[in-house]
């Protein structure tokens, strides 16, 4: 499946029979000898109260507490899977994702975001930056740019989220172009991936929300991603705080097949 480009291998794992080592799942993320996938999505029971569950796995084999993106996808499997069209609640690391469906748009309704930090100076090889910092899930790092299309993305994306400033656990870096009011654009380096990749919805969120912050943007804001796919944040903004935060966009199926592991 993939949403907005940033692509997953999912799979039904309610019988929790199949256990997947790292080193087979960088196996079956691996665009040249595997599928190909930036990340396995894994359905297994909830253990609260949500309707469903799930683990998520980055391509390097690591275990991820939440993934924008992946959670449209996991969300239009399940329904595809019960033929269920109502809104569902599925149960990740991060906490509790609700998500409502319009034709074929998803929406997820995210966690209230936490951490945020604004103009924070980080040296660089290159010099001091300013960069901005929020967890939406997972953390993030944004750093805007005049043009996303020269953005050094791979070179400086890898440098900050390896820097200590942002250890021990490192950081996603998303890279944003504000576009005109409302509307932004951003190219992400993923942790877990480590490199960039055409869209993560986590990364679009937080980008989104410190841009409202520093901006004044009005909920929705749109944003393009490096996959040509175009993103909504909603939100609500109160008191320098971010709640019931919504990321809408699209999820499809690519193929289904079997696979030796």
């Amino acid at each position: 499946m993939n949403g907005a480009g940033n692509d997953f291998i999912v799979i039904d794992n309610r019988s929790r029979e199949i256990r997947l080592s790292p080193a087979q799942i960088m196996r079956l993320c691996d665009r040249h000898r595997g599928v190909g996938a930036d990340g396995v999505i894994l359905l297994v029971p909830p253990v609260g109260d949500a309707d469903w569950a799930w683990d998520f796995y980055n391509s390097d084999g690591s275990s991820a507490e939440m993934c924008g993106n992946g959670s449209r996808c996991f969300a239009h499997y399940v329904r595809r899977l019960t033929g269920a069209n109502k809104g569902l609640r599925f149960e990740t690391r991060a906490g509790v994702i609700s998500a409502n469906f319009k034709g074929d748009a998803v929406t997820v309704n995210l966690m209230d975001p936490r951490d945020l930090r604004l103009r924070e100076k980080v040296p660089l090889l290159s010099g001091e930056v300013e960069i901005h910092s929020l967890n939406t899930g997972v953390p993030h790092a944004v750093f805007f740019v005049a043009d996303a299309d020269k953005a050094m993305v791979t070179q400086l994306g890898s440098e900050i989220r390896f820097h200590p400033h942002f250890a021990p656990r490192g950081t996603n870096v998303n890279f944003v172009q504000v576009r005109g009011p409302g509307s932004i654009r951003v190219r992400t380096y993923e942790r877990g991936v480590e490199g960039e990749t055409l869209a993560c919805g986590t990364g679009v969120t937080a980008s989104a929300l410190i841009t409202a912050e520093l901006h004044n943007f009005k909920s929705p804001v749109r944003v393009q991603v490096q996959g040509g796919d175009m993103l909504e944040i909603s939100f609500e903004r109160s008191g320098g705080k971010f709640s019931n935060v919504g990321l809408t966009g699209p999820a499809e199926f690519v193929f289904e097949g079997r696979i030796e592991v």
